[in-house]
């Protein structure tokens, strides 16, 4: 059988022979292995190969889609795509698929050892977090989840883009709880290009989280030092500066900067970056999911508001540049726009030991409910402690924050040294000057 990146070249030829103006073929192949954790024993582990053809096809100013994982069908799916762009309206602000341009230069993203692996290896680093959580004694796992997948990507198009780029990805997580009443939780994970992971730690951590949490105390509602840890601030931004620096949502007018572009939203030690070129980080690579060249997008530069993310469609629409950010879930959808690395600047210092009377938050539960135009949120805050002179002292047993984002981008006060990729959010741990925090 034909190498599937072959099929894909093939896939071109018939898109545009079929009647397509222009063409694009995104394909995918490689492999991943799962291993499941129910309680404190393997529950479920299975390798999988992925392979498939994504296929856009644009003819009269109007865009169709197809995709197929059976590599005898794809001159049917070429048919189709170009036929579901012929019965659909031309888009009069539909300007073209990339052009060929020299792709970016990364690093960290893939490794072979990860590549290499098979069941019998995720297994034993599964049993590693399981062994790290039995390690503190009056916890147990209650489930669990370890992934490891290599893959090698192709993006062409009728402009001459041609991408091919390889990329591993090992990602682990742990849930525990205590054994005995009051019951706490806790949960810990991490993700990686690289075999760099320590999943003894992982379950370690999880359940010092959920023993640190047990016996909370009630705290009063009231406006605070909050701070916030990598997962709880990752969360909240993905819910809603996320979407309101998405050009897509400004071009339709669901974001609140519109029309804030040179203005100052953030207080002017704060610098937040869109990289596709970091090293290591999850969502780098040599170009984005429509074959343009990665890049660096400085959005927020000392407090003031410089650009928005744009993939080619939106960026067509302004006559302006791809900031490299058109992004797919699958081959089997279209590019939309979306983040890469989003990566939080600001002076750091030891933001635990220089509070003196706040609260500090683990995560956060129910970030989706955020109004991601206005950016206000009100969340369940999880793990939570009391901060008194400088040291983490009693656990909290239940309390909500809320705020608004932009109020939150303004009231940043200062930022940890221990950075963490959460998902393509980089972030240590944010102290906020002013927040409500809701008691029992």
């Amino acid at each position: 059988m034909n190498d599937i990146f072959e099929i894909a070249r093939t896939a071109l030829k018939l898109t545009r022979k079929a009647g397509a103006d222009e063409a694009e073929i995104y394909c995918v192949k490689g492999r991943s292995v799962s291993v499941d954790i129910q309680r404190d024993t393997i529950d479920l582990a299975k390798e999988s190969i992925v392979s498939g053809i994504g296929i856009r096809a644009i003819k009269n100013g109007a865009v169709g889609f197809s995709s197929t994982n059976d590599p005898e069908r794809v001159g049917e799916a070429s048919v189709l795509a170009v036929s579901s762009a012929s019965v659909r309206k031309a888009d009069p602000q539909w300007t073209g698929l990339p052009v060929k341009k020299e792709p970016a230069r990364v690093n960290g993203v893939f490794d072979s050892k990860i590549a290499d692996t098979g069941i019998e290896e995720c297994i034993d680093y599964t049993m590693e977090m399981i062994s790290g959580a039995l390690s503190i004694p009056s916890v147990v796992p209650t489930s669990g989840h370890l992934s490891s997948s290599s893959f090698t990507y192709l993006i062409i198009n009728s402009n001459g883009v041609e991408i091919e780029d390889s990329q591993t990805m090992v990602h682990a997580s742990m849930d525990n709880i205590t054994k005995e009443a009051p019951l706490a939780t806790g949960s810990e994970f991490d993700m990686s290009h690289s075999l760099d992971i320590d999943f003894y730690r992982i379950g370690e951590k999880a359940a010092r989280l959920a023993l640190g949490s047990q016996n909370g105390i009630s705290t009063q509602t009231r406006d605070t030092f909050v701070l916030l840890e990598p997962m709880a601030f990752a969360d909240i931004l993905e819910s809603t500066l996320a979407a309101s620096i998405n050009s897509d949502n400004v071009q339709k007018g669901r974001s609140a900067l519109i029309g804030k572009t040179g203005s100052k939203i953030a207080t002017e030690e704060l610098s937040i970056i869109d990289d596709g070129t970091l090293p290591g980080g999850i969502a780098t690579a040599s170009s984005d999911d429509e074959g343009t060249p990665s890049q660096r997008t400085e959005v927020i530069k000392n407090g003031i508001l410089l650009s928005f993310l744009y993939d080619s469609y939106t960026a067509g629409k302004e006559k302006r540049e791809s900031t490299g950010n058109g992004v797919r879930s699958s081959f089997m959808s279209t590019p939309y726009t979306g983040l890469r690395n989003l990566v939080i600047e600001h002076p750091s210092f030891d933001v635990v030991a220089e509070t003196a009377d706040g609260v500090i938050v683990n995560s956060v539960i129910g970030a989706h409910t955020a109004n991601p135009i206005s950016g206000d949120f009100s969340v369940e805050a999880r793990n939570s402690f009391i901060i008194k002179n400088g040291e983490i002292t009693s656990p909290i047993k239940s309390m909500m924050i809320s705020g608004n984002i932009f109020e939150v981008l303004q009231n940043i006060d200062g930022i940890g040294k221990d950075v963490r990729k959460i998902g393509n959010i980089v972030t240590p741990a944010v102290r906020i000057s002013k927040m409500r925090i809701i008691g029992e």
